[in-house]
């Protein structure tokens, strides 16, 4: 029965889904899994057979991009409809113990669901900070001058553990919610559960891998096992989505992995089930977690009324810990890396099913990207997003139920030094020089003392390998042009003074 005040949505795919009611969604978001890491993708070295099925039955995405290519202002974006650069954070990525940046009264994907009676839940890295209580009584916001974004607090000792947290999923929206803080590398080591962490992390870390971890010092629980995680949290979210289906109410599962960042050594079920080291490895828990949950789906007699999505935060790294790549592309043909500002670092491999409603074996290339999913999924479940909110996402839900193209005609992207780029149908320009990332040459972004910059044309050159900045001025002079209208003030991080375009050639008008 739906319940009161909650309007109900019915699907305009085929008479036979005229009666259907608003789906379950899940959304898994794998971390740092990129373009090529699928089969469905072109992967020849890892086996996707999970992800594949989900491509085959129906949609899968060529030109969905992150909005940052790391993950804390990708997951901001993905959660708010927001870009995160309007935030606090104008680079970089949080450390474990940084504050919130997601403001209080921000609406973001899951308080837009809850409002239109859906369960809430997230199960996995959050990394969007915390509001932690210190023994010596501060408790840091994001949002005041200083205010220690990039810093750790020592190893952790003086927080406040047995306090709990603020300002963490359950104030964002979440009804439940069971994850850690951040990425694998990155104190405390523990799990946290709703707004506590599960036992008190006071012994110092324990690297049981040599060679496998790249973690730094801090504080863990006894016991602490990074084989576990993922397994925890798909634990975790099948039996809440068991609870919820018999519950009858609808519910949105937010599925946020660990893997394959930062490895640790794989799961015994995972370990050399790729033909491309351990990374590889990890990317098979992905397809393992995509599975099970699958599985319970069937099982449960919700698969046909579940909306099933598999995405990453931003792109792969190149290679593997030991620096070999095994003759694996993690980003398929695309160029860079994790952190670049190229279509590695952001381009996004995406798909989704929904049976009877998403015609299976579509394969798109409109442009849209991870920032869009709070007014589409809003637009599929009947929900409202409020006056202000998502301002800087489109509803893209015709693409994805293969009714009509996409309303993007461009896309801002951001590299983890803070370089802008824009994405406008067959141009990119991007407002600096090198990767912005962990390419070398990660060079510089563009100032008003530095004025070049890189321009190309994907749909001839989409390698990004031919710069066209100085050949073609009127192009980069119009992208900056609306880069600069969407970003509104130097407050966004991007410079407003660049000499470009034809006052900027060397010509006697400069």
């Amino acid at each position: 029965m739906e319940e009161p005040g909650v309007p109900e949505w019915r699907p305009e795919v085929g008479s036979d889904e005229a009666s259907r009611s608003r789906p379950n969604i899940v959304l898994v978001v794998a971390d740092d899994m990129g373009w090529g890491d699928l089969g469905c993708y072109g992967a020849t070295k890892i086996a996707t057979p999970a992800m594949d099925r989900i491509a085959s039955e129906g949609i899968r995405a060529t030109d969905c991009h992150s909005a940052s290519a790391v993950c804390t202002p990708s997951r901001y974006a993905l959660m708010t409809g927001r870009y995160a650069w309007r935030g606090p954070l104008k680079r970089h990525v949080l450390f474990g113990h940084a504050p919130a940046i997601i403001e209080q009264d921000r609406p973001t994907l899951a308080t837009v669901l809850r409002g239109a009676g859906y369960s809430t839940g997230a199960f996995g890295k959050w990394h969007l900070g915390l509001g932690w209580r210190f023994h010596d009584g501060r408790q840091w916001s994001a949002f005041e001058p200083g205010s220690p974004l990039r810093a750790e607090v020592d190893d952790g000792s003086n927080v406040d553990y047995a306090s709990g947290f603020a300002d963490g999923p359950i104030e964002r929206g979440f009804d439940r919610f069971f994850g850690m803080t951040g990425s694998l590398d990155m104190p405390p080591y523990c799990f946290l559960d709703q707004d506590k962490t599960v036992g008190i992390p006071n012994i110092s870390k324990i690297v049981r891998y040599p060679g496998y971890s790249l973690q730094p010092p801090g504080l863990q629980v006894p016991g602490w096992n990074e084989e576990d995680v993922d397994e925890r949290f798909v634990e975790q979210a099948c039996s809440w989505m068991r609870s919820e289906v018999a519950s009858r109410r609808p519910f949105f599962c937010y599925l946020p992995l660990s893997a394959p960042h930062r490895l640790c050594r794989p799961p015994a079920r995972s370990r050399g089930k790729s033909a491309a080291g351990p990374r590889g490895d990890m990317v098979c828990v992905v397809d393992w977690a995509v599975g099970k949950v699958v599985a319970l789906l069937e099982e449960l007699g919700v698969a046909d009324d579940t909306l099933l999505i598999v995405t990453s935060d931003n792109g792969a790294d190149l290679a593997d810990y030991d620096g070999e790549t095994y003759g694996h592309r993690s980003n398929g043909e695309w160029r860079g890396q994790k952190a670049d500002i190229w279509e590695g670092g952001h381009r996004e491999p995406f798909i989704a099913r929904w049976p009877g409603c998403i015609p299976a074996g579509v394969v798109t290339d409109e442009l849209f990207g991870l920032i869009d999913l709070l007014p589409t999924l809003a637009t599929l479940t009947g929900a409202t997003v409020p006056a202000g909110a998502a301002e800087d996402a489109l509803d893209v839900s015709p693409v994805l139920l293969g009714s009509g193209p996409s309303r993007r005609t461009s896309l801002v992207h951001h590299s983890l030094n803070s370089t802008f780029s824009l994405r406008d149908g067959r141009w990119k320009v991007v407002m600096g020089v090198g990767s912005g990332g962990f390419t070398d040459p990660d060079e510089s972004r563009s100032s008003a003392l530095r004025s070049d910059g890189q321009l190309y044309d994907l749909a001839e050159d989409p390698h990004e390998e031919v710069n066209l900045w100085t050949a073609r001025p009127e192009i980069v002079e119009r992208l900056y042009g609306e880069l600069k209208r969407i970003a509104r003030s130097p407050a966004s991080g991007l410079s407003f003074d660049v000499a470009v375009g034809a006052h900027a050639c060397g010509a006697p008008a400069c």
